[in-house]
């Protein structure tokens, strides 16, 4: 079969990159535009060197005016440009995947109460569908427009989902959040917070409250719970010296009656087939949890659990690479859905130790 030109909108950020990479490998697609205007006419080895010598490293950006019609469009754009501009974008491939924000969240309501205005497009929401595979793998496939993932959003979602689906949450009592991410989750431009000074070795809360992924995940519960549940929901993120990675620690309460092998039941239950999800739960070895060290560069996402000794109480644990599963991978893992092809299709690192 003949290859998928593809085009990435925005192709200077870390997305875009992992996008030229992860595509390398991909049998049924190839990387043909890629736009930016701050670097227009610059080999894209300019802001990505790790692809010197690849066959992408010739590609050159074009200014985002001058797309050509493409197969797929892959929009790494910032916040609300997508919406803005998504008439014209839909007029060049039948198929778009929005790596943004722009469309993640289905409810008006929603996108007003988390981002402080009403969505600037909305008659273009309910066509796209949330591109998080494990939750919405019957929609995606088939579809023409998919949606990006919130990356603390994603390795919530994941570490929850069984548990949402399993009906064992006690929804009386608050779910908490806290999530430990790496500096590349502040994006590829330099500011005076990213500067290695104030930057390294530094434990900082950036988002103690009122996070904005809270609403994904807000919403995954609604699609999920065998039973309509309007969590007490608290989404905490702190920014440490790593780079890549994100690893939620998510803590809740239980029905009674519920025992290990209930988790264990459920979780084997939710992930037994998906193939990028691995249950992590050892009593040998070093890394006995989920570990974003061992995730880089990877679409895989480990997910583990604890109980109390009460049986009352859970920590969930789910640690991804941001870059990948929170953004770029699950993106090209739609793409394959949407076509009905592998999943795996570039998307078979396997991630590097030590």
């Amino acid at each position: 079969m003949s290859r998928l030109k593809l085009a990435i909108i925005g192709g200077t950020g870390y997305t875009g990159g992992e996008l030229l990479r992860l595509t390398l490998t991909h049998p049924h697609v190839e990387v043909t535009q890629i736009t930016s205007r701050s670097r227009m006419g610059e080999y894209v080895t300019v802001a990505h060197p790790n692809l010197r010598g690849t066959s992408v490293g010739n590609l050159q950006y074009i200014r985002p005016d001058d797309v050509k019609q493409a197969d797929v469009l892959f929009l790494c754009l910032p916040h609300g440009e997508a919406s803005k501009q998504i008439d014209r974008w839909s007029t060049l491939a039948p198929t778009i995947i929005d790596l943004s924000a722009d469309f993640r969240l289905q409810s008006d309501e929603a996108y007003k109460r988390w981002y402080g205005a009403p969505h600037p497009n909305p008659t273009w929401v309910s066509k796209f569908v949330y591109g998080l595979p494990e939750l919405t793998r019957a929609r995606l496939s088939g579809a023409t427009y998919a949606s990006g993932v919130g990356c603390n959003a994603t390795a919530t979602n994941l570490a929850l989902l069984p548990l949402v689906r399993g009906g064992l949450i006690d929804w009386n009592k608050p779910i908490i959040a806290d999530i430990k991410v790496g500096s590349s989750e502040a994006g590829s431009e330099s500011s005076d917070a990213s500067h290695h000074p104030e930057r390294s070795g530094a434990v900082r809360v950036y988002a103690a409250t009122g996070h904005r992924h809270t609403a994904e995940v807000e919403q995954m519960i609604a699609w999920s719970a065998p039973q309509p549940a309007r969590p007490e929901l608290h989404m905490t993120a702190t920014s440490i010296e790593m780079v890549r990675g994100a690893s939620a620690a998510v803590h809740l309460f239980l029905i009674p009656g519920v025992t290990e092998k209930d988790l264990w039941r459920v979780y084997r239950a939710t992930y037994k087939t998906e193939p990028f999800v691995r249950l992590v739960k050892t009593t040998t070895g070093i890394f006995r949890a989920p570990e974003p060290k061992l995730l880089s560069g990877t679409n895989w996402a480990d997910v583990g659990f604890y109980i109390s000794d009460s049986g009352n109480k859970a920590t969930l644990i789910c640690a991804i690479d941001n870059l990948v599963k929170g953004a770029a991978g699950s993106a090209l893992q739609c793409l394959n859905v949407m076509k009905g092809w592998d999943e795996r299709l570039g998307l078979e690192f396997t991630g590097l130790h030590p």
